[in-house]
């Protein structure tokens, strides 16, 4: 078509030319046609070793125990030696995590299995408190090696803590001997601060609790703290915890009565403790007694309902009239809402309290019952100053009503009140005083006449 001369030549920048050139080839110097992925980079250099300090260390508590024990071996039965040995070894055992093996050797002379049995193939050391003397002198020597130790070494507290009410737990698997050593320590130490009272739950355990175990440990516990301190620091100490309601706890519950309590711990020489839950009782009833009065008072429950209850409550209970006046007089103060204003609330509270007269009548047959209201009376006028000019009336109506009788006002009047008021509050009785001398020496003067 084109000749002999051929076709055309095109220029080298002709559009054909130019799709016809070849890439150039990859920098890489991989040819794209065999499919191989790029190699990615990798780093390569010096290999760093784990620091030691970064290493997890193997929980070892019989290496532990064997330098413990080994050191007490040493010291021997010297208890100065003993605390100076276990101040200087905090600096290179780690107390803080073999802080059970610590005092379990420290306790029974090696670490203790479940349910308190020593591990037979273990060592052991008799520089402990088990293997002591059973005295209280040997257990107070003891508790000071316990608290040098923990002030030395703060962060063992909570660790002593869980000890103890473990070893509480495992009573049953201790000898009677074992257990008494245990229970003056714990007295001590409770004594002195290094234990807290809460760990007293561990006594409640149903199984020690049932066998009798619980009431005998702390018959001697109780002995040991009260040597140390007296009674009212005890249970100052269990009050903090919430704990001086629960003594009773110790026995099983068809044991559980004020009279069952007192004649165990009385016969164990434990008389203050007895008196002193006796007390706790009495307050937790007048307490119960207190709030049972003013739901049946909201009520409206007839008067010979309440007087019947409230009788039987103080038989119960063994509480006397003169308390329950008191419990009665608070109760019916707390009733009503009173008028802010001073006129109107002395006709209020006259009208509020003749209606309960013949109830707050029942509970003063005796005249010390009647000198406690009058006392009553005169401190609630004064802490409730809307009261202060309605005191007169309210003593004058109680005469009528007989709730009260001219020998206690009389009495009252002349050495029996409180500093609460006084001077108001003898001023509003002066005449109405005169009058009741008047009118006894009239009746006495008639009966002269009449004999």
């Amino acid at each position: 078509m084109y000749g002999a001369a051929g076709p055309p030549a095109r220029s080298a920048s002709s559009p054909l030319v130019r799709s016809l050139r070849r890439p150039p080839p990859p920098t890489t110097g991989v040819s794209f046609m065999n499919n191989q992925k790029q190699q990615k980079p990798t780093l390569s250099g010096q290999r760093f070793k784990t620091r030691k300090r970064d290493e997890k260390e193997r929980f070892d508590p019989t290496q532990f125990q064997d330098c413990i024990i080994q050191g007490l071996t040493e010291t021997g039965t010297d208890l100065e030696a003993v605390a100076k040995f276990l101040d200087a070894s905090g600096a290179k055992l780690d107390y803080r995590r073999y802080a059970e093996t610590l005092f379990d050797i420290l306790v029974a002379g090696g670490m203790l299995a479940p349910g308190g049995t020593l591990a037979d193939d273990m060592m052991r050391t008799d520089v402990c408190v088990f293997a002591a003397q059973e005295d209280l002198e040997t257990m107070q020597a003891f508790a000071q090696v316990f608290n040098k130790l923990i002030r030395r070494y703060k962060y063992l507290e909570k660790g002593f803590e869980d000890e103890v009410k473990k070893l509480l737990l495992f009573l049953k698997g201790f000898s009677e001997s074992e257990r008494n050593k245990l229970a003056m320590l714990t007295g001590v130490l409770l004594a002195n601060g290094t234990l807290n009272a809460s760990i007293l739950n561990s006594l409640y355990n149903e199984n020690l609790v049932k066998e009798g175990v619980s009431a005998a440990f702390a018959v001697k516990l109780f002995k040991s703290w009260i040597n140390e301190k007296d009674i009212n620091a005890v249970a100052a100490s269990l009050r903090k915890v919430s704990m001086d309601n629960r003594l009773m706890e110790l026995f099983p519950a068809n044991k559980q009565s004020v009279e069952h309590f007192t004649k165990y711990f009385t016969e164990a020489g434990l008389k203050e403790l007895s008196e002193y839950v006796r007390n706790q009782q009495t307050i937790g009833a007048r307490k119960e007694l207190q709030k049972e009065l003013q739901e049946q008072m909201s009520r409206g429950d007839p008067f010979k309902d309440i007087i019947l209850y409230v009788k039987e409550e103080m038989k119960k209970n063994n509480i006397p009239e003169p308390v329950v006046i008191g419990i009665v007089w608070s109760s019916v103060m707390s009733t009503v809402e009173w008028n802010k204003k001073e006129e109107l609330v002395a006709e209020q509270a006259i009208k509020h309290l003749k209606q309960y007269s013949p109830l707050l009548a029942a509970f003063t047959t005796q005249g010390q019952s009647e000198l406690t209201l009058l006392l009553k009376i005169q401190e609630y006028c004064y802490d409730n100053i809307h009261f202060m000019k309605a005191f007169q009336k309210i003593v004058v109506l109680f005469y009528k009503a007989e709730v009260l009788s001219e020998e206690p006002i009389l009495k009252w009047y002349k050495d029996a009140h409180v500093a609460k008021g006084k001077s108001v509050f003898l001023e509003q009785m002066k005449k109405f005083v005169e009058w009741l001398k008047n009118a006894e020496e009239e009746s006495e003067s008639e009966a002269e006449e009449g004999d």
